[in-house]
């Protein structure tokens, strides 16, 4: 639909000349420094590719040498984020942009400017943003954040795996059931977290949705957990578990399903690419042997958590027009497309302009992870992505009562328990 300014030999130049980078705390400064001469600050997370965080550098140098001002990239791992963020608020001071994932600027909107004005600017120009990154970003009557990217989650296969045993690639939760029989039997069992980690309440959250439940009402505070279709979403994961997987999944981290598959181990896993591209980097073996495919569906359609990361502005910063302005040149065309061939894939482009993109439509791998986003929701869909959701997230509930379940817990019992968790949280 719109034409990204890439060609074919800028792509391929780009991509073969991505290199690994550190993470820590990068200062830029123009050659001659001014007394007065402001100094923007940017807190991010340790990019999972490390390219895209030395490409991020890169721009910013570029940015603060036209500008003639000062730009400090800070870096820090995703999970101490919240209490990064946490300690600035309380403090009112730190960085001026921080990164957002997830449920983040629904629980920081106070404190966070209205970027109407870029999010509008840049949609315009670009096609226009998908949907569900709205549900994350746009809270109550503003945008709180800008959309920097989103997390595919698909399913990740041994395609030679599947097709000794007969089975084509899964389409359902109950094709991949299917073919986890067998493959268990065979060595090769299914790995999905059931424990207390991210990957294993954003699988529980696709696997709920799939089967048509729901965790809250649209008015983001009414229980909806005690349903038909949670307990046929149990029963599924009981099944799973005991016929195509092994207990150690209850006690995973989330690197342990990436580190599961390229062993050999593994037969499939749901989560975003990067074990795919480790597995290039490396030279692995088993890289040709590992496919790629869609969301899988469930009585309820197709339904997939993507985790949509974004880029606000404190409202006590002290550089609000700059840190605009920087965030803009980081969405010029040219930049942009830059950062996506850094990233190897992993981010995906919020912006419809860049479904077209050669990362995708040349990788015959990738070519269908733009269009996941028809799929997508945040957590907590259909309710808002608000703090109720953010705790029982924090308190790995939904996967504590699926590992009730696997274990042995009768599936009334272990809905009840979470209930019981859910308005504890509600009432807080």
């Amino acid at each position: 639909m719109y034409d990204v300014p890439i060609n074919r030999r800028q792509f391929i130049k780009k991509t073969l000349s991505t290199a690994a980078g550190l993470s820590g705390s990068y200062l830029f400064r123009p050659s001659r420094v001014r007394a007065v001469t402001p100094e923007l600050t940017m807190l991010s997370w340790n990019h999972f590719v490390p390219a895209a965080d030395e490409k991020l550098k890169e721009q910013a140098a570029r940015f603060a040498r036209e500008q003639g001002v000062i730009v400090r990239i800070d870096t820090i791992p995703h999970l101490q984020l919240p209490a990064k963020l946490a300690a600035e608020i309380h403090a009112q001071t730190g960085h001026d942009i921080v990164y957002m994932v997830e449920t983040a600027p629904w629980l920081y909107h106070e404190h966070l400017i209205s970027v109407d004005d870029v999010v509008e600017d840049l949609g315009a120009k670009w096609g226009g943003w998908y949907s569900f990154v709205k549900e994350s970003d746009f809270v109550k009557d503003s945008w709180k954040s800008i959309p920097w990217f989103f997390l595919t989650w698909p399913g990740i296969y041994r395609e030679d795996l599947f097709q000794h045993a007969g089975y084509p690639v899964p389409q359902t939760w109950e094709d991949l059931l299917n073919a986890g029989r067998i493959l268990k039997k065979e060595g090769h069992p299914v790995g999905i977290a059931i424990s207390q980690t991210n990957d294993a309440y954003n699988t529980f959250w696709s696997i709920l949705w799939s089967f048509g439940g729901k965790v809250l009402e649209v008015d983001g505070k009414s229980l909806a957990l005690n349903s038909p279709e949670t307990e046929a979403t149990l029963d599924y994961y009981k099944r799973l578990y005991e016929e195509a997987m092994d207990p150690e999944v209850l006690s995973w981290d989330d690197a342990s399903n990436n580190r599961f598959l390229l062993s050999g181990k593994g037969c499939w896993i749901h989560n975003p690419i990067s074990p795919y591209i480790t597995a290039v980097d490396k030279k692995m073996e088993i890289a040709d042997k590992l496919g790629i495919h869609s969301a899988l569906a469930g009585p309820a359609g197709k339904h997939v958590e993507l985790s949509v990361a974004s880029l606000g502005i404190w409202n006590f910063s002290k550089n609000r027009e700059l840190a605009k302005n920087f965030i803009r040149y980081l969405y010029q065309p040219e930049n942009y497309s830059d950062w996506l061939v850094a990233a190897r894939g992993y981010s995906q482009a919020p912006l419809r302009a860049y479904e077209n993109h050669p990362l995708w439509t040349e990788h015959p791998k990738f070519r269908f992870l733009p269009g996941e986003a028809r799929f997508g929701h945040v957590h907590g869909w259909p309710s808002p992505p608000n703090p109720y959701v953010q705790r029982i997230n924090d308190l790995y509930i939904l996967p504590n009562m699926a590992a009730k379940v696997v274990t042995g817990t009768p599936i009334k019992a272990a809905i009840t328990w979470a209930e019981e968790q859910i308005k504890r949280v509600l009432e807080s």
